[in-house]
């Protein structure tokens, strides 16, 4: 886990969305230092790259006045000289221009992928309220094609931003040792365009701010029926489910279209000044011949600084675009960066637990999601070291967040949890996770083989221990049954499975991972009857030798457990054997007992 500072559960990752476009550029190298390496070796070709532009002016203003025009006859050995040089000058500029291209390409991309990384690590960093509240298309789209826009921007827009810069630069100085008259003009017919770039600036982040919410937006309209594919075609909503896809590219075509009108007006009015620059040069600059103080090499080199001039300051209003496209989707990567974690690792500074099984304390435990009611109240328990517990109680009543909290998935608003008397707020989550497993009861499993996917219980175990691992849970038939053992493919979130193999995958997993204290929130709750005899068998062996808590959803369950607890609007309000409790007139473990056995009864008949 991530040690950023402890934040509520439920914050959004909106926390770059409102920041300059400079602190936009700091913050983003301030998480890719690698963008910042070997800058200035990259602005020094960059400056050589700029300055080659302007040899082409130059030589041609020599070789007409001091070569082809000189007063005492042309003098052709100039001109070959001239050639020469200018033909030097622009092989040392290729060169500094393919370095400079070489080393911000690949410094751009290793700072990219390094934010990349940190941002899809830090997802799982962010608290499950967050990530239950962001569509997944959404959040996937901030690590993906959010980092892509930025760096297409960086490695090809910015290049042309610098090498643009540089050339305007040099070619404004130039122009002014030619003729600061005509500089003059240039600058006057551009100023209208430059006034108004700031303006410009701002409505184009705000609009392309707008346009990266909703490509997010799109990709979870679309990954959601793929995922949901069956649903879709078994209820027969496939025109409702195109009518929202195609909301959605509605939508981000406005918000593109809408984003396109500022584009297209700098872009229109960048031409426009170039053309009033050109015209004005061209008048003037004859008026200015006429009077002798320009001669026709300088006129001549004059248009070709105006060229350079103006095709960056063009080329300026595409970059503008891409830079706030960019900008904007920086803001939202950087966005999940700077959304805190809400589980702190307290990494190697924190407590380990011993091996063995653990004893668990709910030391006043309480819990409440940002802006709701308490889901949790006053919970003070303990469970001794080696029990079977079972959890029961209403759906909502709090059973699934006492499993979240003593797995460390959530920490408690009040109070505190401990393991073995250790706060689990003080564990290193290297020896929690290495100690603690939750079964969820849907597990959920990578479309990669069976041996895979157990492997996440631990990744350097060897196909004999799988095996080994499957026989002590008495399922091995099962898995030498299965087309290719081991190698079997699971298919994409294990739909090549039925849902009872599915959950012996996820038992096996747990077990290869030997934790001390088990966590199931109903193993058998959704498994087919062909299945659910071996899936209990293989839960009796796998809750041997170790402290287990099942949140149970049948009271089946809870009679085979050696404690049920019962929670009750989040309050523990019965705690006992099963026998004891059943017994218990007016009791709500009666209640609910009862009110099993008639379903059953009803389910038999």
């Amino acid at each position: 886990m991530s040690a950023s500072t402890t934040a509520p559960a439920g914050t959004r990752m909106d926390t770059g969305e409102d920041i300059g476009a400079l602190a936009t550029i700091r913050l983003g190298m301030r998480y890719s230092p690698e963008l910042r390496e070997g800058l200035g070796l990259t602005l020094l070709l960059a400056v050589l790259a700029s300055c080659g532009q302007i040899v082409v002016p130059i030589a041609v203003q020599q070789t007409l006045d001091k070569g082809l025009n000189a007063p005492g006859g042309p003098r052709l050995d100039y001109v070959a000289w001239m050639g020469l040089a200018a033909a030097l000058a622009i092989a040392v500029t290729s060169v500094a221009s393919y370095g400079m291209t070489s080393r911000l390409f690949t410094t751009s991309e290793r700072g990219l992928a390094t934010l990349r990384t940190k941002a899809f690590r830090h997802v799982h960093d962010l608290p499950l309220l967050t990530q239950n509240t962001e569509r997944r298309g959404a959040l996937v789209s901030r690590v993906t094609s959010d980092v892509d826009q930025v760096s297409q921007f960086l490695v090809f827009g910015g290049l042309i931003f610098v090498v643009s810069i540089g050339q305007m630069l040099v070619a404004t100085v130039l122009m002014v040792v030619y003729s600061w008259e005509l500089a003059l003009v240039v600058w006057l017919c551009f100023a209208p365009l430059f006034l108004s770039i700031r303006w410009f600036q701002k409505k184009l982040s705000a609009a392309y701010t707008v346009v990266r919410h909703q490509v997010g937006v799109l990709l979870g309209a679309i990954s959601e029926p793929v995922v949901g594919a069956a649903v879709v075609r078994s209820y027969g909503v496939e025109a409702r489910t195109q009518e929202r896809i195609d909301a959605a590219i509605s939508d981000w075509q406005d918000a593109y279209t809408h984003a396109q009108t500022y584009t297209v007006t700098s872009f229109s009015l960048g031409g426009i000044s170039a053309g009033l620059a050109n015209a004005g040069v061209i008048v003037i600059g004859i008026l200015l011949g006429f009077t002798g103080d320009m001669t026709p090499g300088r006129v001549l080199a004059f248009a070709f600084l105006v060229s350079l001039f103006v095709g960056p300051v063009q080329m300026g209003t595409q970059i503008l675009t891409d830079a706030q496209n960019a900008i904007a989707s920086w803001r939202r990567v950087l966005g999940i960066l700077e959304t805190p974690a809400d589980l702190v690792d307290p990494g190697p500074d924190g407590e380990q637990l011993p091996r063995g099984p653990i004893d668990v304390r709910f030391a006043e435990v309480g819990f409440a999601y940002p802006g709701g009611p308490p889901v949790l109240r006053d919970v003070d328990l303990s469970i001794a070291a080696g029990t079977r517990v079972a959890i029961v109680g209403e759906t909502g009543s709090g059973k699934s967040t006492f499993a979240k909290l003593l797995t460390r998935l959530m920490d408690p608003t009040d109070g505190a949890v401990l393991l073995d008397g250790v706060d689990v707020r003080r564990i290193e989550a290297r020896s929690l996770r290495r100690s603690v497993v939750l079964v969820p009861q849907e597990g959920f499993l990578f479309d990669d083989s069976i041996a895979a996917n157990v492997r996440y219980g631990r990744l350097g175990a060897t196909e004999d221990e799988i095996r080994a691992s499957a026989a002590e849970l008495g399922i091995d038939d099962w898995l030498a049954g299965l087309p290719h053992g081991l190698a079997t493919g699971v298919g994409q979130r294990g739909e090549a499975l039925s849902a009872g193999e599915r959950q012996l995958v996820a038992l096996l997993r747990a077990h290869l991972a030997d934790p001390d204290l088990l966590v199931l929130d109903e193993a058998t709750s959704a498994v087919d009857p062909a299945l659910e005899m071996q899936i209990g068998r293989a839960l009796e062996r796998l809750m041997q030798s170790r402290t287990s808590v099942t949140i149970a959803h049948r009271l089946s369950t809870a009679e085979a457990a050696d404690e049920v607890i019962v929670v009750d609007r989040g309050r523990v309000v019965q705690r006992g054997p099963h026998a004891v409790l059943v017994t218990e007139e007016g009791g709500v473990y009666a209640g609910l007992h009862a009110s099993w056995v008639a379903q059953h009864s009803r389910q038999s008949s």
